[in-house]
């Protein structure tokens, strides 16, 4: 069981983990005007996938590696109430909250669109922000029934956090659509190019902490291996963040599809750099 302090200390790299990579948001007017008119639907199926989000994080990286999916479940459940909380008091000191009954569902709009980010920051602060574990302190070897989950399915969830971390900053705003609608099949080409590239640069030629290493396998197989579930993700990312944030509502099927292949370009940024960032501690 926990000691307090141990306790405490997990609480305040939460709290600066969701504040570092989410307060950027709690300053954008596009993220006010969008939250204000929201469905409650869309809420709802914002918090569920917050929350599959969290699951799969916590699953597969960070200290939860290990942990039973009581834990997960309990940690990730943890993790969005003090995302609601923290919602709350940043908006509530920038004036943003509006309590009068007639507000109350763009209040309620504000604090959710805020919190979700804060919470997936939240997990992600906790995981990687700490030191050592105490028993590598005191010299003892690290435990070995943890190892390192490197499965498709844990780099496409690695990936996809990184992505709406980076990305969920720039779905709101208007620059994408229209960016999109000046859009040409030549320069959408171009941007699906400089996402690959991007991303296989960064995953296996920048020499980042946690790089991909290639050994035997043949270097093209593995950089397709990395790089193309990092692309699918920040496709899946964009398309999920432009539907909840409004921004593919009364678009044609060009600028929708325009508009998921120009915030992927940020998307997948997340995806390999923020990867590389969030991946458990060796």
């Amino acid at each position: 069981m926990k000691v307090w302090s141990d306790s405490l200390k997990e609480y305040a790299r939460g709290i600066t983990g969701g504040l570092i990579f989410s307060l950027p948001l709690f300053y954008t007017m596009g993220m006010w005007w969008t939250a204000q008119s929201i469905p409650p639907y869309r809420l709802l199926a914002y918090i569920l996938a917050t929350f599959l989000l969290l699951m799969g994080y916590n699953r597969h990286a960070g200290l939860h590696a290990g942990a039973s999916w009581t834990e997960i479940w309990t940690d990730s459940v943890e993790e969005i109430g003090l995302g609601l909380f923290l919602s709350v008091i940043v908006l509530q000191s920038l004036g943003q909250l509006d309590w009068h009954y007639i507000n109350l569902n763009e209040t309620a709009g504000k604090i959710i669109v805020q919190a979700m980010p804060v919470a997936i920051g939240i997990s992600i602060g906790t995981a990687q922000l700490g030191t050592k574990m105490p028993a590598e302190k005191k010299g003892n070897p690290p435990p070995q029934n943890e190892p390192e989950d490197d499965s498709v399915t844990g780099r496409f969830i690695l990936a996809l956090c990184g992505s709406v971390v980076l990305a969920g900053n720039i779905a709101p705003t208007e620059e994408v659509k229209t960016i999109a609608v000046n859009s040409t099949i030549g320069s959408l080409i171009a941007l699906v190019t400089e996402s690959l590239l991007l991303g296989a640069v960064i995953l296996f030629f920048s020499d980042f902490k946690g790089s991909v290493a290639t050994g035997k396998t043949p270097l093209v197989r593995t950089i397709l291996l990395h790089t193309i579930p990092a692309y699918l993700a920040s496709l899946c990312a964009s398309v999920l963040m432009l539907w909840f944030f409004g921004q593919l509502n009364g678009t044609g099927l060009f600028t929708s599809i325009s508009s998921v292949i120009v915030l992927a370009l940020p998307a997948m940024l997340g995806a390999s750099a923020g990867r590389l960032l969030i991946k458990p501690n060796p």
